[in-house]
């Protein structure tokens, strides 16, 4: 007896590596990201502390709304992984916080009093290409006090950033590479 084979629809591999949405094509066209859309209902209601009818049709036509926004983007796919270099990095970015609004602090209220706080802008080269690894960066250098990502060059592959106490351009470009993009890196191929 031979074994049953799959349809046709079923065999044809994933388009531009995503998986076909469950529901087909006019199902995509209405609701392009379907998980998008609940969890912008869930926080509507979350926010509005109510469940009505009412906030319950208004978040749904609020979530759809965002839902073709995300769409007319065009994102690419994620191709996320490595949950496990993103928890070292959540950890290494909370500790870098505390560490960095120590530092600041120490800078604004007793070293910049008695000496010249060397601030400047300087560029690090990235091997990071990925747009959301990139995005994650920026967010990770704003967020911590004495940085802020000022520019990245695509064409070059360097990051223009500004850092508050700027005294050794090379550590900052080792603790850049090293601490973050490395990680990055595995979890955005």
């Amino acid at each position: 007896m031979s074994e049953p084979t799959a349809s046709p629809r079923e065999a044809r591999p994933p388009v531009n590596g995503q998986r076909r949405h469950p529901l087909g094509r006019l199902a995509r066209r209405v609701l392009p990201f379907p998980k998008l859309f609940v969890a912008l209902v869930l926080l509507w209601l979350m926010l509005n502390q109510s469940v009505s009818p009412g906030q319950i049709l208004l978040g749904a036509v609020v979530a759809l709304l965002a839902s073709w926004t995300m769409a007319a983007f065009e994102p690419e796919p994620v191709g996320f992984r490595g949950a496990g270099a993103a928890l070292r990095l959540a950890a290494r970015v909370l500790l870098d916080i505390f560490r960095s609004n120590a530092a600041v602090g120490r800078i604004i209220l007793t070293e910049g009093v008695g000496r010249n706080v060397t601030s400047g802008f300087m560029t690090v080269p990235l091997e990071l290409k990925s747009r959301y690894g990139l995005g994650l960066l920026a967010i990770i250098l704003t967020a911590t006090p004495g940085t802020l990502w000022v520019n990245y060059d695509p064409a070059r592959g360097e990051l223009l950033l500004h850092v508050l106490d700027l005294v050794d351009e090379a550590y900052w470009v080792d603790l850049i590479k090293n601490r973050y993009e490395r990680l990055l890196l595995e979890m955005f191929p």
